[in-house]
């Protein structure tokens, strides 16, 4: 029996013990996930300055900062979460107890990425230790460092049984996929998520697959372009390029290309200084396979800003690309790199057919002054995501699901979305073994009569909200005609004026309501 097996089996036994799912387990467990965070941040920082290059301020930003939100925005909500979620009910069912009640889908394989190794891996784990699950987390081998580091010490602050991190490259990735799981949430590229999706459909296990592609970046020729090309360029270089929701390529008219290229160039000098392979919170590409891919994807393409390079430093410096066309090598495949290619369209109509001639991206940018315009493109595209005059910022958003749609993936997380997704919404219906004379009209046999009366009570919905309401309605009116009748309200005494004023407010506020 292999580790991975093994692993898997101690997991899955745990959590038949029922040990993760009372909520003071989970808060528990999120705390202590909080704790290691805090602890370790020096720790979990050089890891990542050994992987990818980045600062320690760069590694707090956009690593454990949100990661942190992430797991205080569970613990504070967890009750409300897990508690029973009352629905509209029938004529039929209106005298039953009615819910959806979430429950944990069981034993969960998280498998993380490189690019970000502490936010895409523990992120979701956060969700499935919320959601009462079992995980076994499974760190991309190709950020070793990060890797290694979790491996090492996050079972000094996490259940050992449940929450297991398992090393190694692919063999070790597949030997796990041949195990049996009740979800797999898997990030990084299509190609893999492929097979990961094909193991999992062996045991009918789902899946969430955060992915990628090309996200596509318009910018209208009307707009404020220095602004536009500055929080273009952030969101672009950040972590030397290598970030799902990066803009992946300009679309602009010709009439603004050049001034697009300038103003990138003095944001990439104002960000990065004129050196950036000197400058501190300018990394590196991951490894010198990626580098390679990368400098081969420039061929054929005119560079504007940048194109240095140092392959022993797996350096590349933010370039611009101009002169690129939808068959330009660049635009082949998911860039993921310092690599801004600029595609001149007529205007919004042909930037509108470039983006749906092409495979669903994972967000989509616009930059535009028009609300017509941006209203447009959310109407007539489809993304995971659609954010206008900024980019990346919409990850931060716990209340927004972040996830793809077709190429770019499937499901999604954050905050009570990832707890829904890592939960079964299980329908529960208690009924009363009463009134049965009320229930004859489902037994056989089935006259028109009874099925009259079926249409009638099955069809009819009821709100219960807007019953409650118009119930208090109807106490409070109650309340005020006792209130008048009352001879002492004659009076001038300001107690029973401030009691009939309080009552008057509390009917008219109540019939907004019905």
């Amino acid at each position: 029996m292999s580790r991975e097996q093994l692993t898997v089996q101690r997991a899955r036994k745990s959590f038949q013990t029922g040990k993760s799912k009372p909520l003071e387990y989970r808060i528990h467990q999120l705390k202590s996930l909080l704790r290691f965070i805090t602890e370790r941040r020096r720790d979990i920082a050089d890891a990542v300055k050994k992987d990818l290059g980045k600062s320690a301020n760069g590694t707090e930003l956009f690593e454990t900062l949100g990661l942190e939100g992430e797991i205080k925005l569970a613990i504070g909500k967890l009750a409300e979460w897990a508690a029973p979620r009352p629905v509209e009910k029938n004529l039929f069912t209106i005298s039953d107890e009615v819910y959806v009640q979430p429950e944990p889908l069981g034993v969960v394989l998280i498998i993380g990425a490189w690019n970000y190794p502490w936010a895409v891996t523990l992120q979701p784990l956060v969700a499935a230790i919320a959601a009462g699950n079992a995980a076994i987390i499974k760190p991309s081998e190709v950020s070793s460092n990060s890797s290694k580091v979790m491996e090492e010490l996050l079972p000094q602050y996490l259940d050992k049984d449940l929450f297991p991190v398992v090393t190694g490259g692919v063999s070790e990735t597949q030997e796990l996929l041949k195990q049996r799981f009740d979800h797999v949430f898997y990030t990084g590229s299509s190609s893999v998520g492929r097979i990961v999706m094909e193991a999992a459909a062996r045991h009918l296990t789902p899946v969430t697959l955060e992915l990628g592609g090309k996200s596509p970046c318009y910018i209208d020729k009307n707009c404020d372009i220095s602004m536009a090309c500055r929080r273009i360029t952030w969101g672009k270089f950040v972590n030397c390029g290598q970030t799902c929701i990066a803009p992946d390529f300009v679309l602009c008219e010709p009439s603004i290309q050049s001034r697009v290229v300038e103003e990138i160039k003095k944001c990439i000098k104002e960000f990065y200084t004129e050196n950036p392979e000197t400058f501190e919170d300018y990394g590196r590409i991951i490894n010198q396979h990626h580098f390679k891919r990368l400098m081969g994807l420039m061929e054929g393409s005119t560079v504007a800003v940048g194109g240095g390079s140092d392959e022993s430093q797996c350096y590349i410096a933010p370039t611009v690309l101009q002169d690129v066309t939808g068959e330009s090598k660049v635009m082949k495949e998911e860039i993921f790199g310092p690599l801004l290619p600029i595609i001149t369209v007529s205007g919004v109509d042909e930037a509108i057919q470039f983006i749906n001639e092409r495979e669903k991206p994972l967000v989509l940018y616009v930059f535009s002054n028009n609300d017509k315009l941006i209203k447009r493109v959310i109407a007539e595209t489809s993304s995971g995501a659609l954010l206008a005059n900024d980019c990346l910022v919409h990850f931060t958003v716990s209340a927004l699901p972040f996830g793809g749609v077709g190429y770019s993936g499937m499901g999604c997380y954050h905050g009570l979305h990832g707890f829904n997704q890592l939960s079964h919404l299980r329908s529960c219906l208690i009924k009363q073994l009463k009134m049965e004379a009320f229930n004859n009209m489902r037994y056989p046999p089935h006259t028109d009569k009874k099925l009259g009366w079926a249409r009638f009570f099955l069809l009819k919905q009821l709100n219960v909200g807007r019953l409650r309401r118009m119930a208090l309605l109807a106490a409070l009116a109650g309340l005020a005609a006792f209130v008048v009748q009352v001879k002492h309200l004659k009076s001038t005494c300001p107690v029973h004026r401030g009691i009939k004023g309080i009552t008057l407010i509390s009917l008219m506020y109540c019939s907004t309501l019905v």
